[in-house]
């Protein structure tokens, strides 16, 4: 007859497949019950975007299985993210994850990613927040069908504009339309910070922010002062931009956030007639400029008028062409930026260099 502690045995042989340690040692294996041959438990993730869920769900049950006595295997597999250590000075001390989505030039479709992921995560069970932090070019608003909505305040708190799930805040929703923003450095800073703390964001268990594109004050203002859990910068495929991503790289390490990944937009034409692949660019590709930095690559979206057309009409396209090779990319690329995350989690909890890839 097995025991629990003969099944807890067993599943020290599932590992994760980039901490390199067992999901036992880990702390995901709950709420073990055998009863005669039956055996049930929990595998509680640290992320329900996680991209290889189904796999370790078989390699949990196989290994169960092959214990003698036992000929049924239940596994719930559930997810929670991890609580951080919030200091007293935290702006946003009930987000649990806060991630930049950043570029190093104008027009590469940094916002439409940061909107599509926000949509992908939060179709996972995530609690989702989205930022924008672009002051002189906001464009959620538009982009989310909202533009025009003014927030409510509650309890001397600025309450998010909610869309499609999402909880989020722009300095579009706070001036008139049409009206041009001309701050220098210190305001811009400013406005981040308020952005950050007077705004009730609730548990959430990723705030993704919108950045303006380049290497100046809100960057760096986020940088310090949010605890990001990392960045995101996106690009596409031609040399220009990816020179200029390499300096984005080189001022969020300086500023000691970690880089969570490498997405390339635009990567080629996929005609909808024929199924071929037509590169629009021909410079540096997301995978090689990840290469070159060291930082993991999270994936690649094709280049489809549909996916802007969506945003110009208020409805990303994750929302408005759910079966497209696009959103399922977002989808893709979502899950492995959920996992890059909960990598730098559990690596700065024990605080043992880990190599870039999948993690649960």
């Amino acid at each position: 007859m097995p025991t629990p502690d003969a099944v807890l045995d067993a599943l020290r042989k599932v590992n994760d497949p980039d901490l390199h340690r067992d999901i036992v040692s880990l702390g995901f294996v709950k709420d073990i019950v055998v009863d005669g041959g039956h055996v049930s438990f929990k595998v509680e993730l640290t992320t329900p975007a996680c991209p290889v869920k189904e796999i370790l769900k078989e390699q949990c049950e196989q290994v169960v299985l092959d214990l003698e006595g036992v000929d049924k295997v239940e596994v719930e597999m559930t997810a929670k993210v991890r609580v951080r250590d919030a200091e007293a000075a935290d702006l946003i001390p009930q987000v649990k994850h806060c991630i930049a989505i950043a570029s190093g030039k104008g027009g590469v479709g940094k916002s439409t990613v940061a909107v599509n992921l926000a949509i992908a995560l939060s179709e996972t069970g995530a609690k989702v927040g989205l930022l924008d932090a672009d002051v002189y070019g906001p464009s959620i608003p538009l982009m989310m069908g909202c533009q025009g909505e003014q927030p409510f305040t509650r309890d001397q708190k600025i309450l998010p504009i909610e869309r499609f799930g999402i909880s989020m805040m722009s300095l579009g929703f706070l001036l008139q339309e049409g009206q041009a923003v001309m701050w220098r450095g210190p305001m811009v800073a400013g406005t981040v910070k308020q952005l950050l703390q007077d705004v009730d964001w609730g548990v959430l268990d990723y705030l993704l922010v919108d950045l303006p594109p380049g290497t100046g004050d809100a960057p760096m203002s986020l940088a310090q002062l949010a605890p990001l859990s990392g960045v995101v910068l996106v690009t596409t495929p031609h040399h220009v931009a990816a020179n200029i991503a390499g300096k984005s790289v080189q001022l969020f390490r300086r500023l000691n956030a970690p880089m969570l990944g490498v997405v390339e937009n635009m990567s080629g034409f996929l005609c909808p007639k024929c199924g071929e692949t037509v590169n629009i660019f021909a410079g540096m590709s997301g995978q090689e400029l990840a290469l070159l930095y060291g930082i993991p690559y999270l994936g690649s979206i094709p280049l489809d008028p549909g996916v802007s057309a969506a945003s110009d009409e208020g409805v990303p396209a994750i929302i408005a062409h759910p079966e497209s090779v696009q959103a399922q990319r977002f989808r893709d690329i979502a899950g492995q930026l959920a996992a890059q995350a909960s990598i730098q989690a559990l690596t700065n909890e024990v605080r043992e260099p880990v190599e870039a890839g999948r993690s649960c």
